[in-house]
């Protein structure tokens, strides 16, 4: 075999080499399996545009969703790396498990705007019609919550302290058990999503009273969060991850809250939602709720810090979690922007 042909031979040999291994590093990649908690919440609607418009598979990674029922369990979940990682509020649980070193928050998702139709607050009919028309006639009503150290709790906790009034805090641990106790009003009020809310209210089950907003206008509803292993070893798989969710963030907020993106963006969306939520409905009955839902995500998955910190300071005051914890020991802030509470979500 001459010189020539014996070179090309060694660079076609060559060429076969280094696109296999291409090949095989990018299959890989590709096949990097995940599982993504959430809940059937319109506040999750950036996983599902990730996992819809193929953001995820754009980073490498092959997403599997887990659905919960209450923020607390999904906690648990990603401590015990049944679940890699999840979007939801920062509840005594969580606070708890990051003390442990188990799980870090890495982003924030939800977040009440005060330009934006955000939570509200409801009430059983049968507490409407005896006068429970306001916040400020909350003094000594029974206050819905999943557990102890929920987002409701906490809420709840907020009305209490800037209205200067008492709750009896009734721990019923799923949404659905909440809404049967409302309607039938075995407890008297409640804060919930938009998407929740309206629609119950719509058809005479319950009524609203106010908004979580004017308490708590910059809220951190809920956040981004992980293993600490996750967030220490795996930081090019945890980055891929907010990368796709910050896409998927983005185009909701576009066709949905901003509504830059057109009429026929929003309708994509809400049947991109309607596969996640309100399921048992045809679509067009499920697309008002849908609409009604519609918040805020965060841009660039950005987190409030200092509604953070306010959240940690009632934990600690209320005694659910220990008092030396500092917000350092639950977020690790090395992978989004940060802001505080007079910062806007488009900053």
């Amino acid at each position: 075999m001459s010189i020539n042909k014996k070179n090309t031979l060694l660079a076609l040999v060559g060429s076969l080499t280094m696109f296999t291994s291409f090949w095989s590093t990018n299959a890989s990649a590709a096949n990097q399996e995940i599982t993504v908690g959430a809940l059937r919440f319109t506040s999750h609607a950036a996983t599902f545009v990730a996992v819809e418009k193929g953001y995820f598979k754009q980073q490498g990674l092959d997403v599997k969703l887990k659905f919960f029922q209450a923020a607390q369990p999904m906690a648990v979940a990603v401590a015990s790396h049944d679940v890699d990682y999840a979007v939801t509020a920062m509840s005594g649980g969580l606070i708890s498990l990051a003390d442990k070193g188990a799980v870090k928050v890495i982003g924030g998702s939800l977040s009440e705007d005060p330009n934006v139709d955000g939570q509200k607050i409801v009430v059983s009919n049968k507490a409407f019609d005896a006068g429970l028309i306001d916040p400020s006639k909350l003094d000594g009503k029974t206050w819905a919550i999943s557990q102890a150290g929920s987002s409701f709790h906490y809420v709840g906790s907020q009305i209490e302290q800037k209205e200067g009034i008492t709750l009896k805090f009734k721990p019923l641990q799923k949404v659905g058990a909440i809404i049967g106790a409302l309607k039938t009003g075995q407890v008297d009020a409640w804060s919930i999503v938009p998407h929740i809310a309206k629609p119950l209210a719509a058809s005479g089950a319950i009524h609203i009273i106010g908004n979580v907003s004017d308490y708590l206008p910059n809220y951190q509803v809920t956040t981004i969060f992980t293993s600490s292993k996750n967030a220490s070893d795996e930081r090019k798989q945890t980055q891929a991850f907010l990368t796709a969710l910050a896409k998927g963030a983005a185009d909701y907020n576009a066709a949905m809250v901003d509504k830059t993106a057109g009429p026929q963006a929003q309708d994509d969306m809400v049947k991109l939602i309607h596969k996640y939520i309100y399921t048992d409905r045809p679509l067009e009955k499920a697309a008002p709720s849908i609409i009604n839902g519609s918040m805020r995500l965060n841009t660039d998955n950005y987190l409030n810090m200092a509604s953070l910190q306010n959240q940690l300071d009632w934990f600690q005051k209320e005694k659910m979690v220990k008092a030396d914890i500092k917000l350092s020991d639950i977020v690790d802030s090395s992978y989004v922007k940060t802001v505080d509470s007079q910062s806007t979500a488009q900053e």
